[in-house]
């Protein structure tokens, strides 16, 4: 028999438990890409929109894909991500519609410049930018000349970290290059920049670890080779259960490589694609010889194709389980 005593304890222990759940497990991440074509998975395809259980959105390098701050696909936007100040990610130009030209070449026929997609997109959903390195000045110094509120630009280096709702936010290192080209600067200096070959200084690329409400790790990999902090950062301290890795090969990991990365340091349960730097599906498949196929084949544990547009649930151990090909 329990006496009073123990069912009373054994009562309270209970209602605790249940108070945190929903705080620490409840619910999946719903992670969309946002691509050039739908259901596709194309050549300048970066955008990812990725929910907390709890609603806050984040966009994560919103490049040339989205089609500027109007793109019904966006929805509500909190927090804006820029791992690195290359077009193909920040957003020196973008697509005026979808489907428009071929998945290998979409048309981006929209000028972004001086502020960038990822700036103009924070300023039309009144988003905060998050981002490392000497980025966040940048972006601060855009959104004021628009009339926004610099302070919306915030910064977080590697080993520190922000929160927006229910995801923790912090930057790991990425071994790339981040130069500030001279028509994103604009003015005499610009000009003068891109006369000479040169960008301005940027600091180090990023990567970004997200820890969102129901537990979930993400690691998001930017643009990078391979680095020690895959394993020493992202799988020793953070434990990320789900990376989102990039497999473009000569700016970037190649797929062999990238398959490296995720199989012996990383060691992530999933995997989602990103910046193959190819038309890597026909009708919504992946077409065999591509490097998508190869890094499929490569990789030891699920790989997720993020066909634009197909929204992606996760768990909090990273499995897929909704929505995943």
């Amino acid at each position: 028999m329990i006496s009073r005593l123990s069912q009373h304890k054994i009562l309270m222990i209970t209602s605790f438990l249940l108070l945190m759940a929903p705080a620490v497990f409840a619910g999946n991440v719903k992670i969309t890409p946002l691509g050039s074509h739908d259901g596709e998975f194309c050549s300048r395809d970066r955008a990812l929109v990725l929910e907390d259980p709890d609603g806050t959105r984040l966009l994560y390098d919103a490049g040339r894909t989205v089609a500027g701050s109007s793109d019904p696909r966006l929805g509500h936007i909190d927090v804006v991500l820029v791992s690195h100040m290359h077009g193909d990610h920040v957003g020196n130009q973008h697509i005026k519609t979808l489907n428009a030209g071929g998945c290998a070449t979409p048309e981006t026929s929209e000028n972004a410049l001086p502020n960038t997609n990822s700036v103009n997109i924070a300023l039309a959903k009144k988003a905060r930018i998050i981002s490392g390195s000497e980025m966040p000045k940048f972006f601060a110094g855009k959104l004021e000349a628009s009339g926004g509120d610099p302070k919306a630009s915030q910064l977080v280096r590697f080993g520190g970290s922000v929160t927006a709702g229910g995801v923790k936010i912090t930057t790991v290192p990425a071994v790339h290059s981040n130069g500030i080209a001279g028509d994103m600067i604009g003015g005499e200096l610009g000009a003068m920049l891109h006369a000479a070959g040169l960008t301005a200084y940027a600091g180090p690329p990023t990567g970004y670890v997200l820890t969102f409400s129901n537990g979930l790790v993400v690691y998001l990999s930017g643009d990078t080779g391979i680095t020690a902090e895959q394993d020493l950062v992202v799988r020793q301290h953070y434990g990320a259960s789900l990376a989102v890795m990039n497999i473009g090969d000569t700016y970037t990991t190649g797929p062999k490589e990238a398959a490296y990365v995720v199989n012996e340091m990383i060691k992530p349960n999933a995997v989602i694609a990103s910046h193959a730097n190819e038309a890597a599906t026909k009708e919504g498949k992946v077409i065999a010889g591509t490097r998508t196929d190869t890094f499929i084949k490569a990789a030891e544990m699920p790989v997720h194709v993020p066909l634009s547009g197909q929204t992606m649930e996760f768990d909090n151990t990273g499995i897929c389980v909704k929505g995943c090909q």
